[in-house]
């Protein structure tokens, strides 16, 4: 057995005195829709609702076994990270000053202050998590703490390796496959690492939020990449650049058992996990999920784990969330129509709705120096090929309309 296989199972034991291993069940409802036998890896129920709290542990008891006197531990986080570091200073009695954007959700600031207590300070500045960091970054060199990386650090991959341990232990023989969300690669990094060293022959698939790839970006091109943009909906697992210890630990992947995970479908994925099993995932947190449908010909009869690294949704989000879902799955379009100034127009339109249609929004100004106005519509439906029988009908109607659900611009203005 290797040093670092070693270390993460002493790692695992030592967690056992903070928090029992989360869970890892058999999910029925996934394994009968893609006819396999489908596993989650419940991070989700960990004491502060993601695997977080595990490299947090890991890299404060490494850094007071280095110096006793160390008591100021420093971070900087939006979310999940913020909740574990916070939880690990009240359990080992030392002050945390967890710098967070000024943007930061009140439901994340008030976990936060939760779980650390009085050992913890939060404080909000900067619009931006760059801002934010460099600050935090400043005050921790000026008063001498520890920074605590949310992943770009030996000690947090070391933490986080033990999932895979908890995971190998729990299963008589190791998983066909193992589906790990990634992010800044704390988490993928450490269990390649275990798994890899162990010999368990485990295919290791990896899924990215689409908005957020810098993982295969950096792949393709043999080297750390910084994307230059980043969508921060997937606010767990969006980061514009790797850590480059991780990255070494996970430059040898295939770029094929790389997925990407888009946004809006994710949001579908939540749904459908909170309606039909009553498990509350965040985005980050269903991205293993996410990817089955996708993997659906290569997982057929085989047993997968899929690890649910997060649950920290704030259900302020739900509407959102819903309204993606919606428009992801083709059932909620927008469009804007161009009706004609005469009396009974709009009768004439309502009559073209099928017995499933519903207006979920309807926005119209009439002009008085013109013969049309314009209508902006949301219609909901039951199936999406309703939308193809009422474009059909327009048509024929002479109705002039344009769907913009797919175009970002104007749904941002006027959605």
């Amino acid at each position: 057995m290797s040093d670092f296989a070693d270390t993460a199972l002493a790692v695992t034991a030592r967690l056992r005195g903070l928090f029992p291993a989360t869970p890892l069940l058999r999910n029925d409802y996934l394994s009968a829709k893609y006819d396999a036998d489908i596993w989650l890896k419940r991070e989700d129920l960990s004491p502060v609702r993601s695997y977080k709290i595990r490299g947090a542990f890991n890299a404060m008891r490494k850094a007071r076994e280095a110096d006793p006197d160390q008591t100021l531990f420093v971070c900087a986080s939006a979310g999940n990270h913020a909740q574990g570091v916070a939880y690990n200073c009240r359990h080992f009695g030392v002050r945390g000053v967890i710098f967070m954007p000024i943007t930061t959700p009140q439901q994340k600031i008030g976990k936060t202050k939760t779980f650390g207590g009085d050992a913890v300070e939060v404080r909000l500045t900067g619009d931006y998590f760059d801002d934010t960091l460099r600050t935090a970054q400043q005050f921790c060199a000026e008063n001498g703490g520890h920074f605590l990386s949310p992943f770009d650090d030996d000690h947090v991959i070391e933490g986080q390796s033990s999932v895979g341990v908890e995971m190998l232990d729990e299963l008589s023989l190791p998983p066909d496959m193992v589906i790990l969300p990634v992010g800044g690669g704390g988490l993928s990094s450490g269990m390649k690492r275990y798994f890899d060293e162990m010999g368990a022959g485990t295919e290791l698939v990896f899924v990215e939020p689409a908005g957020g790839a810098s993982l295969a970006a950096s792949l393709n091109a043999g080297e750390l990449v910084t994307l230059p943009k980043v969508d921060s909906f997937v606010d767990g697992a969006a980061v514009a650049r790797i850590g480059e210890r991780t990255f070494r630990i996970l430059s040898d992947v295939d770029p094929a058992n790389v997925f990407a995970a888009p946004e809006d479908r994710i949001c579908t994925t939540i749904l459908e996990m909170l309606n039909v099993e009553g498990v509350v995932l965040e985005p980050a947190g269903a991205l293993a999920l996410d990817v089955l449908p996708d993997l659906a010909e290569r997982i057929r009869g085989r047993r997968v784990v899929c690890v649910t690294s997060g649950g920290n949704f704030d259900f302020e989000r739900l509407p959102e969330v819903k309204e993606r879902a919606q428009r992801y799955s083709g059932v909620k379009k927008y469009f804007i129509l161009r009706l004609p100034q005469r009396p009974g127009a709009l009768r004439d339109f309502l009559e073209m709705l099928g017995p499933g249609d519903d207006i979920a929004r309807f926005e119209y100004l009439k002009k008085s120096a013109r013969n049309f106005g314009s209508v902006l519509i949301g219609i909901e439906t039951e199936h999406a090929a309703n939308f193809a029988t009422l474009f059909g009908r327009l048509d024929a109607a002479g109705f002039a309309y344009r769907d913009i659900t797919d175009d970002a611009t104007l749904s941002e203005f006027l959605i």
